[in-house]
């Protein structure tokens, strides 16, 4: 116990934590301020790269005028905030309250294109689970078909054919490993998922030729020619056709013809 005239009287605490208390209170109390003024802050945070700061003054522009028009347009910019911080699910929240309050805006194009780069940014490799890249896929292809007209459909039609490419590369590469493991039904099926369902992709050519080599191991003759065919009728001077037919020649097979009626045959006799 401390000497006596070090002791501090009850009341004496007591007024100390009450006057902590109301200045505490005090520095919490809600303070209204006009839109502009708020708005002018977040925007000078934003240009400070200060974006969780902005976020939050944008934020507080709706709380505090939540009828204005200012409102909606704080709504977005904390969105793009969130963005910028690379805080996606944030922003996705944002822009999705956005839509579903603001169905007629003007901005709500905008508000569908800002929620699919979110989840196009957060596309990760082939080697990982492909579930955001669909969820891209799927945002995207909402944008396009929404807004057809709209200034960022072409954006988003470029990004829909990017992330098709990396659906089809996650499909390629799993095909690659049954293919190193022999099992080559279980690549087939790989490979013609990719050669059916990802036309514009950038790996249609390798999957045609990876298709040869698994019938070939099969000796599945008539299937490997089929697939020859299509890769040498899209493909004639693609590294893949030319290691495809040094494959049928060493199997003493005869590349087929390519006449367009016999590619078309050869074509659903793959599928």
């Amino acid at each position: 116990m401390l000497p006596r005239p070090y002791r501090l009287p009850l009341t004496a605490i007591l007024l100390s934590a009450a006057l902590t208390a109301c200045s505490s209170t005090k520095e919490d109390a809600y303070v209204e301020r006009p839109a502009d003024q708020l708005l002018s802050e977040a925007d000078a945070a934003m240009r400070e790269e200060a974006f969780k700061k902005a976020a939050k003054l944008y934020d507080e522009v709706e709380r505090q005028h939540p009828y204005s028009e200012s409102a909606s347009k704080a709504q977005l910019l904390a969105a793009y905030a969130h963005y910028q911080d690379l805080k996606y699910d944030d922003a996705i929240l944002a822009l999705d309250r956005f839509i579903q309050l603001h169905p007629g805006s003007p901005d709500v194009d905008y508000a569908y294109y800002m929620r699919a780069l979110c989840y196009y940014e957060q596309i990760t490799d082939v080697r990982r689970d492909q579930r955001m890249t669909r969820q891209a896929l799927d945002a995207l292809s909402e944008v396009v078909r929404r807004f057809p007209d709209s200034k960022y459909a072409r954006d988003a039609k470029l990004k829909i054919d990017l992330t098709n490419d990396h659906l089809a590369g996650k499909e390629m590469e799993v095909g690659r490993f049954y293919l190193r493991q022999h099992q080559y039904t279980a690549a087939i099926n790989r490979f013609r998922v990719v050669v059916e369902n990802y036309q514009t992709t950038s790996h249609v050519a390798e999957a045609l030729h990876r298709l040869v080599e698994c019938y070939l191991a099969l000796g599945v003759t008539d299937e490997a020619k089929a697939a020859a065919a299509v890769l040498g009728h899209n493909f004639p001077g693609s590294e893949w056709y030319t290691d495809s037919y040094a494959l049928l020649v060493d199997a003493n097979l005869r590349p087929e013809r390519n006449e367009k009626s016999w590619i078309s045959k050869a074509w659903n006799s793959l599928f």
